[in-house]
């Protein structure tokens, strides 16, 4: 029997946290955390994680996985996403996946395309157009070649742009069309897809609204301890965005209040991809979201969308 996964997502700021704890005191269940940077330990403040009150109330899984100074990769998270889903139904819980790093979310649904092999030269030669030329010209290119792929893959993120186009110059094929295995949900899961949607300009006081809480919270001192940390802070954790603008900020290239301004822009930025990928993901519910609405009357709409056919695109 496929093992039931109740699945959590939307955007940004949205409140899917708050609701996927009201959700898991109500079931008995446990939280699988869908995020790319709540794997970094001691990124908490700008991850947004959950209280430690909070998780020792309810079992939370993939968070605190790795040091920020390691890379995470699709594969690593779906390995132990596989595990935790694993073991949570041994012992008869249900399973609340929350989160909104899209990619992840992705892959739970759907595996990983296991596409070729890394390209040593290929790399060197991109990487190298990308510290003279930036990543705007090189996202350009991909999207006359791919598209679909420049769509969902932000303008800065040159790792993915990157292997994109290592795809596409060792088959010939965009790497959007060979994802077919995309299309369909992995064996052995019955994954229950909702969303909580809020308008736009609701998701975007409330992204204001977080910026300014977390820099209440101690962001900026969060960032340092990060980077004087042995090891610091790799790459990959510190592209994070509200770690990224405050790196920048401590390095000179902005003041303060530039910075704060920029993770605003950035989050709104995150938010408009995740809405993209949410409008091209089979089986997903959408749970529209009032102003006022309760987290328990939020909660109690998931669970109804969890049971109810998916919603039309």
């Amino acid at each position: 029997m496929a093992i039931r996964v109740n699945i959590l997502t939307g955007c940004t700021a949205g409140g899917k946290s708050a609701v996927g704890l009201v959700l898991a005191r109500r079931l008995g269940g446990e939280i699988l955390s869908i995020d790319s940077m709540k794997v970094y330990r001691r990124m908490d403040i700008g991850t947004a994680k959950p209280s430690a009150g909070a998780r020792r109330e309810v079992p939370h899984h993939l968070i605190d996985e790795v040091e920020p100074s390691e890379s995470y990769s699709l594969a690593r998270y779906l390995e132990a996403a596989d595990a935790a889903i694993r073991a949570i139904a041994a012992r008869g819980r249900p399973i609340i996946a929350v989160g909104g790093t899209m990619l992840y979310l992705r892959g739970l649904l759907s595996g990983v395309f296991e596409g070729p092999p890394a390209d040593p030269e290929f790399r060197t030669r991109f990487r190298e157009r990308a510290r003279l030329e930036g990543p705007g010209v090189l996202h350009a290119e991909l999207a006359r070649v791919d598209p679909e792929a420049a769509s969902r893959i932000h303008v800065n993120d040159l790792r993915r742009i990157e292997r994109a186009m290592e795809v596409y110059h060792a088959c010939g094929e965009p790497i959007s069309r060979l994802q077919t295995q995309w299309n369909a949900t992995r064996p052995g899961y019955d994954c229950r897809l909702a969303a909580l949607c809020r308008p736009v300009e609701e998701t975007n006081r409330r992204i204001n609204a977080r910026v300014r809480r977390m820099m209440e919270e101690g962001l900026l001192d969060e960032v340092r301890a990060l980077l004087s940390a042995p090891g610091g802070i790799g790459p990959q954790a510190a592209a994070a965005v509200g770690y990224a603008e405050l790196i920048a900020h401590l390095k000179g290239v902005w003041t303060l209040e530039e910075a704060v301004e920029r993770i605003k822009i950035n989050s709104r930025r995150l938010g408009k991809h995740q809405r993209t990928w949410m409008r091209r993901m089979p089986g997903l519910r959408r749970v529209e979201v009032g102003h006022d609405e309760s987290v328990e009357r939020i909660a109690e709409r998931v669970l109804e969308a969890w049971d109810s056919p998916p919603s039309q695109a």
